[in-house]
């Protein structure tokens, strides 16, 4: 009788203790599960800005170095462009000969008068004929390749320019001739007014051969060296703007929980060990190549992430671009 029973008493002891596993290790599981910390991460996001200059040139002299903080109105960088220095001396003399020229249309036509525009008229005739030698010498080392188009388009201006230099400059022999009349009076006014506006044009590329910064902010990054020639519009540096830094947080749509417009939470910084105060100012959806597809067909559905940009409340000096920000806790229990 006891040897019949003790298969039985085995078998229900080892299923007892399989049971007392399989329960163990469920409450284990439990209770792990239970204790997992959620948490949303982000990092700390700059706005930039590229400084660049308008004109071509040479760099002259860098004022300023990686790392080194600037104020609105320092001098960042300059220029070396003798060619708008050599265009601005241009410019100055002919806008000196156009005032000189609307000076004397008030006077009697005199013998220096007629001789001084028939020279101006020659010398606008000398200015045509080289403007148009290298306009034509531009224009073949385009077709061919070897020059760019904006280079093509300012010898074709210059040349332009000079064959209306040099048409006002035969007028105005023409009416030194014949008397200064109304009509040209207005001729000269209008062309003063024309070299003026030439003056102005040509001090605003020489206002750009010197960058200043716009605003403050730390110089992050120097392409080129000194001495290097830069094009038009290439960039010379940037400048982020440390002042305005906001954090960022791709978060699923499910965990939004109450991180809405308006909402104030805080985040741990693991580099500066601390919490800092956020508050929410901004949420887009990332589209859809950021959707959670559904594994399911049944009982589940896709969930989309949104960008969620917040800022700090007070400003925090150690903060840095690119430095992690974790959301520790769910932001409906902060």
């Amino acid at each position: 009788m006891n040897k019949q029973q003790s298969p039985v008493r085995s078998s229900l002891y080892g299923l007892a203790v399989f049971t007392a596993v399989i329960l163990f290790v469920i409450v284990i599981g439990f209770i792990f599960l239970q204790q997992k910390e959620e948490f949303i991460e982000g990092q700390a996001e700059v706005n930039e800005f590229r400084v660049s200059s308008k004109v071509p040139g040479r760099i002259h002299r860098i004022y300023v170095t990686e790392g080194q903080r600037v104020k609105a109105g320092d001098t960042l960088v300059s220029l070396s462009a003798p060619d708008v220095i050599a265009k601005l001396t241009q410019v100055e003399a002919m806008e000196s000969a156009a005032r000189a020229l609307n000076q004397k249309s008030h006077s009697p036509a005199r013998r220096e008068v007629l001789q001084e525009t028939y020279e101006m008229w020659q010398k606008a005739l000398a200015g045509l004929t080289i403007a148009e030698k290298s306009y034509l010498r531009v224009q073949r080392l385009y077709q061919e390749g070897v020059m760019t188009a904006q280079q093509y388009d300012e010898a074709l201006a210059n040349y332009e320019a000079m064959v209306a230099t040099e048409k006002a400059a035969h007028w105005q022999y023409k009416m030194a001739q014949q008397g200064a009349q109304m009509e040209d009076k207005e001729i000269t006014a209008a062309q003063l007014r024309e070299a003026e506006g030439g003056v102005e044009e040509v001090n605003s590329y020489v206002v750009e051969m010197i960058l200043l910064s716009p605003d403050n902010g730390e110089v992050s990054e120097i392409y080129p060296q000194r001495d290097e020639l830069v094009g038009s519009g290439a960039p010379i540096m940037s400048i982020a703007l440390t002042d305005k830094m906001w954090a960022s947080f791709n978060v699923r749509e499910d965990r939004l929980g109450k991180l809405n417009i308006g909402q104030k939470f805080t985040a741990y910084s693991p580099a500066l060990q601390k919490e800092i105060p956020l508050e929410v100012t901004s949420m887009n959806d990332m589209g859809t190549y950021a959707a959670w597809k559904a594994t399911r067909v049944n009982g589940q559905y896709d969930l989309k992430t949104f960008e969620v940009k917040a800022i700090p409340l007070t400003p925090v000096e150690e903060l840095r671009p690119g430095m992690s920000l974790v959301i520790r806790e769910n932001p409906e229990k902060q």
